[in-house]
């Protein structure tokens, strides 16, 4: 009975987030619960993963999940999720033990002691009435508008792990997977499987302990009708024997129901007959439909949840394409920082500095003029010129070249006479997050920061992470710190 809850929890991803053409449900989860949170609490900072997705995505859809494992790692969403699925299974585990608990039960409460005999229309009713009750109705939500009537075992597990689950955005996973499942038309038969696998295991139960009680002592059985004749009793009882008849279970003939109307003392024999009757009316009309129900809804509920697509016209992944994939680049420079805009330095971890590697040291120019002549001195090894960085694509061409190649030291000169746009400092801080170390080097040389400009790239540049001992004005000392040994001064 692990496979209701392995419906919703799919194979594990590795832990580093790389999403194939084939992804598994757990990513398209994990975005739609992205999703979600970006509605309810507003965007996430997520430049350097649009960048890591754009770069390692091949379609819109996969930048789109790709985008939403790498925010998952980053702000905790894959533990609230892992969270979530351990209380899902514990439970299911749970309502399995209390199923087990009610089948026996049940065949406890239609038995009784053994002191009175056993009235076998009202033993049937009590093993299968609610059975036959929820059955139908699961049936005819097919026909009517309930598309989960008769689930209710189902529904029930889902509210008890949304009480269970607690925890920051705990309320999101259930609602980002009942509506990721149901748009893909699974969640009817995720909830129908789970309802009919935990019927099974109840209706096991209360065949295990009919065979017991069976078998420990001796019962009585009998039909007591105040209104039915007994030709109506022979009817129903043989009706209801035939498929268990065909199945092998032994069934009273004629004239044993009509004598077990509790006015004849009936032989060993019969009462013999009369349990396999009831255990194989149990079997047949119980056990059997709901194995098979079991089955049918767990095959369709996997095809279907292997079959999950992003509907990326949802608000919240159509407005992400233009980031993702981008029609144009935009290009320029943009308007002045303002007061509700800050740009700052977030160390990304990159993958090349690792023990016993050593990055370049890198100098490029951003958006100098003619009169500044780039580099301003030359650079000798171990430093690289990348040149002048002036439109978006060259910028992005460099961050791309920054995230799988991260130098040991960067060198971004800056003409400190323009004034810093939004768009320059957000570029410094993120080209500075993949590096070890960064510097900025304002052109033209010498002066101090003392005019305003020079001020105002001074302080934007401090408040985005930049070190004051790190700005320089003088190219000397610049490229003398990118070509000396060591990653430190």
């Amino acid at each position: 009975m692990s496979g209701p809850a392995n419906l919703i929890s799919s194979a594990r991803r590795a832990h580093t987030p790389s999403i194939s053409n084939g992804s598994s449900f757990n990513s398209y989860w994990t975005a739609e619960f992205v999703r979600l949170r970006e509605a309810h609490w507003g965007p996430l900072e997520d430049s350097r993963e649009v960048r890591q997705a754009r770069t390692q995505g091949t379609g819109f859809t996969q930048k789109v999940l790709l985008r939403a494992a790498l925010l998952a790692k980053r702000e905790g969403i894959e533990d609230t999720l892992g969270h979530w699925r351990r209380i899902a299974r514990l439970t299911l585990v749970a309502m399995l033990l209390v199923t087990l608990l009610a089948g026996a039960a049940a065949s406890q409460g239609a038995l009784g002691d053994g002191s009175r005999p056993v009235n076998l229309l009202l033993a049937l009713a009590a093993l299968l009435g609610l059975h036959a009750i929820t059955f139908v109705l699961w049936l005819f939500s097919f026909a009517l508008q309930g598309r989960h009537a008769g689930t209710w075992l189902g529904q029930a597990w889902l509210w008890l792990t949304k009480k269970l689950a607690r925890g920051p955005d705990s309320a999101l996973a259930p609602r980002a997977l009942s509506g990721l499942l149901d748009r893909n038309g699974s969640l009817r038969w995720v909830l129908a499987a789970t309802s009919h696998g935990l019927w099974t295991v109840a209706l096991l139960s209360a065949i295990t302990g009919l065979v017991a009680l069976l078998s420990a002592r001796r019962y009585g059985f009998n039909w007591e009708t105040t209104l039915l004749s007994a030709d109506t009793f022979v009817s129903m009882t043989q009706a209801l024997g035939w498929l268990p008849g065909l199945l092998g279970f032994t069934m009273p003939d004629e004239t044993i129901v009509r004598l077990s109307n509790g006015l004849h003392v009936l032989p060993e024999s019969a009462q013999t007959l009369w349990s396999s009757w009831l255990l194989g009316c149990v079997v047949v009309y119980g056990l059997i439909p709901r194995l098979a129900c079991f089955a049918l809804c767990f095959v369709i509920a996997r095809r279907k949840i292997a079959a999950t697509t992003l509907d990326t016209s949802l608000p919240g992944y159509a407005d992400l394409r233009e980031r993702l994939q981008p029609s144009s680049e935009k290009m320029g420079v943009d308007a002045p920082a303002g007061d509700d805009y800050q740009a700052s330095i977030r160390k990304h971890g990159a993958p090349g500095l690792k023990d016993g590697q050593t990055g370049q040291c890198l100098a490029a120019g951003l958006e100098l003029p003619a009169d500044l002549p780039w580099p301003p001195r030359p650079l000798l090894p171990p430093a690289h010129d990348l040149g002048l960085i002036d439109t978006g694509a060259q910028r992005k061409s460099l961050l791309d070249l920054l995230f799988t190649h991260p130098p040991r030291k960067l060198l971004i000169a800056c003409d400190r006479r323009q004034t810093p746009d939004r768009g320059a400092i957000g570029f410094i801080a993120e080209a500075a997050g993949h590096s070890a170390g960064t510097r900025i080097l304002l052109l033209p040389p010498g002066g101090e920061h003392t005019d305003p400009r020079s001020a105002a790239w001074v302080q934007r540049l401090v408040t985005a992470g930049i070190a004051a001992s790190d700005i320089h004005t003088d190219p000397t000392t610049a490229i003398a710190w990118l070509t000396m040994d060591g990653t430190h001064d």
